[in-house]
């Protein structure tokens, strides 16, 4: 791994030009492979959730479908690194979402930098969900009303994502985000709840944050003064 990428975090976009519905493709996976190894993001008319882990960029889609993109496709937000672990613990037992953050809490240093997130092992119960090719301009939130859910028993796989911090919420989801993908890559999407046991969880510290802006037309002239605080929560959290 290059030197200059080791607790760098590398974004596309930030999070409120997507809650605004700015889904044309700012880059290229080819791109976003030179910057790291582990991340998220979505794709063009937010087709879907994109899950990157081992070097390995996944589409889960909004029929379920999984596939492994070619560099060519296009993304209007991601964020990647190239994951080296500060720290690694073994969760015995994982009841929740909610306890394992927790346990990601007790490993974070400090709530003023950003931290990349991977767990590996076998859940009891995964639900997750995908967002469907959305058109320009739809607000995330209206997007995110008709995504399909999914939910997946005794499935081996990893979590992938970071936990950024609240000072932050106008560049990407503030707290912890989360992308699923199976061992055997067949299932996956946004986590929205999760349980298991014996789960291994690696947390990394980022530095360094590199953000670059979409030069689309619609970017360039969005309003993006709105805080997308409660947006971003109705969209990314599980439905109460």
């Amino acid at each position: 791994m290059p030197e200059q990428l080791r607790h760098t975090l590398y974004q596309v976009s930030t999070a409120t030009a997507l809650v605004a519905g700015i889904y044309e493709g700012a880059v290229q996976i080819s791109t976003l492979r030179t910057h790291g190894d582990l991340g998220l993001g979505t794709f063009e008319d937010l087709d879907g959730e994109m899950v990157i882990v081992d070097g390995h960029f996944f589409q889960v889609r909004g029929d379920g479908s999984v596939r492994e993109v070619r560099d060519n496709v296009m993304s209007p937000f991601a964020a990647v690194t190239s994951f080296s672990a500060d720290q690694t613990i073994t969760l015995d037992d994982c009841p929740d979402l909610s306890h394992l953050t927790s346990q990601f809490d007790a490993l974070r240093s400090s709530d003023n930098f950003f931290y990349a997130l991977r767990v590996d092992g076998t859940f009891d119960f995964i639900h997750a969900r995908a967002m469907r090719r959305t058109k320009e301009g739809i607000p995330l939130v209206q997007a995110a009303a008709v995504q399909p859910e999914f939910e997946f028993q005794d499935v081996a796989g990893t979590l992938v994502g970071f936990w950024t911090p609240e000072y932050a919420k106008t560049l990407n989801v503030p707290g912890y985000h989360l992308h699923f993908i199976s061992a055997d890559r067949t299932h996956g999407g946004h986590l929205l709840q999760c349980r298991g046991s014996n789960l291994r969880l690696q947390i990394e510290r980022e530095g360094d944050y590199h953000i670059v802006l979409p030069e689309t037309e619609d970017f360039l002239k969005a309003n993006l003064n709105r805080d997308p605080t409660a947006a971003l929560a109705r969209a990314e959290g599980e439905k109460k």
